[in-house]
């Protein structure tokens, strides 16, 4: 069997499971995440040949060598009439391994992905900044995708796209979209940002604000009329403001913090949380920007918004605790899966007495 038939036999495999993700190792079996939980395989034990092969035979040359070379190296894999899969190889402890993520050829929208029909608030937007933040692999690429094809299906808009590497292919509906693969159309993010201001865009997506740079870049776009959606790895809404001052040296914050404060239009801090029936649902803490939260950023007492997204909840503001306590007294969760995924356990017990 050849490396590359190999490798799509067990992409096949993942989804023919209806697993999220592939892990290959050396001296492992393939091993499945299926509904958050990790699932051995009945395959056989890979070698580091094996994975190497596997690697070699869907990169291109000149991507082999810098994935030798650097160690990692993120990858798109697309499987005729199955979909795409965002692929992260890499080394540790001396051997080959990779991260494999099935992405669906489907762009499900914010209905069908059980998320609240108000951030389709976002999608109505001109000009601001829109941040989905989470952990890894807690669907905020799927979310922004859902954001992005409701846009394309109901405004004519051109939409530029910068991902590392692309994930979902969108379809031009009612907008031009023009998707961009960090190394393959541009050697960076930040470059692929700046050019944008060129290309005339009215919604500019980015895959991952990775560096200072990217994100200084970001927040000018969102204030010179741009609707901006980005990602960022943090667990709710304040941490995301604290990890964006906190990326700039002290002389910078000030600024940052002042243009932040007039530009945000909301962030939504997702998990996707295991269901009683099983699969996974999605759990939302969700700030839209107003007066008295601009003024806590431009003042840095950011520590504080918690406290508004708590007596906001009429304008569709939610904290986690509450989108975490509902989905128990809807039976959709378990109250042990809630305090699991909980930022403040304790005052989640209170509320779902």
């Amino acid at each position: 069997m050849s490396n590359k038939k190999q490798f799509e036999d067990l992409l096949m495999l993942a989804v023919k499971n209806k697993a999220s993700d592939l892990h290959l190792g050396v001296g492992k079996k393939p091993i499945l995440r299926i509904d958050s939980k990790l699932k051995d395989t009945k395959e056989g034990v890979l070698n580091k040949q094996d994975i190497l092969g596997m690697i070699e035979s869907v990169l291109s040359k000149e991507k082999y060598d810098k994935f030798i070379k650097e160690r990692d190296i993120d990858f798109s894999y697309f499987l005729d009439k199955t979909g795409r899969f965002r692929c992260n190889a890499y080394f540790q402890s001396g051997e080959p391994a990779c991260a494999i993520r099935f992405i669906p050829q489907t762009i499900l929208s914010l209905e069908d992905l059980n998320l609240p029909p108000i951030l389709s608030m976002f999608c109505e937007a001109h000009q601001g900044l829109v941040l989905i933040t989470g952990p890894s692999s807690h669907g905020k690429s799927t979310t922004l995708a859902a954001l992005i094809n409701e846009i394309n299906q109901s405004r004519k808009e051109h939409i530029i796209t910068i991902e590392d590497p692309i994930e979902y292919i969108f379809k031009d509906k009612l907008s031009v979209i023009d998707q961009r693969e960090v190394l393959e159309d541009t050697v960076s993010f930040n470059r692929a940002l700046r050019s944008t201001f060129r290309q005339d865009p009215n919604v500019i997506m980015v895959g991952e604000m990775r560096d200072t740079e990217t994100i200084s870049t970001v927040i000018t776009a969102a204030e010179t009329g741009h609707l901006v959606f980005a990602t960022l790895h943090t667990n709710s809404a304040a941490q995301t403001i604290h990890r964006i001052v906190d990326s700039f040296e002290g002389s910078q914050q000030k600024q940052i913090m002042a243009q932040l404060s007039s530009s945000l239009l909301g962030i939504v801090s997702q998990r996707l949380v295991p269901r009683i029936s099983g699969g996974v649902i999605p759990v939302c803490e969700i700030i839209f920007n107003n007066p008295a939260i601009s003024n806590l950023i431009r003042e840095n007492k950011i520590h504080e918004i918690i406290s508004i997204i708590e007596t906001s909840m009429d304008k569709g503001m939610i904290s986690l605790n509450k989108s975490l306590a509902q989905l128990v007294k809807d039976e959709e969760i378990t109250k042990e899966m809630a305090l699991k995924y909980s930022l403040d356990p304790d005052n989640l017990n209170i509320l779902i007495r």
